[in-house]
């Protein structure tokens, strides 16, 4: 497994070096795995917008 280092743009991450999982772990997530998770940001129980100026974004999976 590599090491991976950051470039020092804060004080904390100056030092910092972490290990690099790329070669164990894949880039996306088994699809069998995961379900759809649907957008409800400021709606009530019967689905209409209560709250203003939330929803949109990038469709998301769980």
């Amino acid at each position: 497994m590599a090491i991976r280092k950051h470039k020092p743009t804060t004080a904390s991450q100056r030092h910092t070096e972490l290990p690099d999982f790329s070669d164990i772990t894949r880039n996306r997530p088994e699809k069998s795995l995961t379900s759809k998770k649907t957008k409800k940001a400021g709606r009530n129980c019967y689905g209409r917008v209560t709250v203003r100026h939330r929803g949109g974004g990038h469709k998301q999976r769980y």
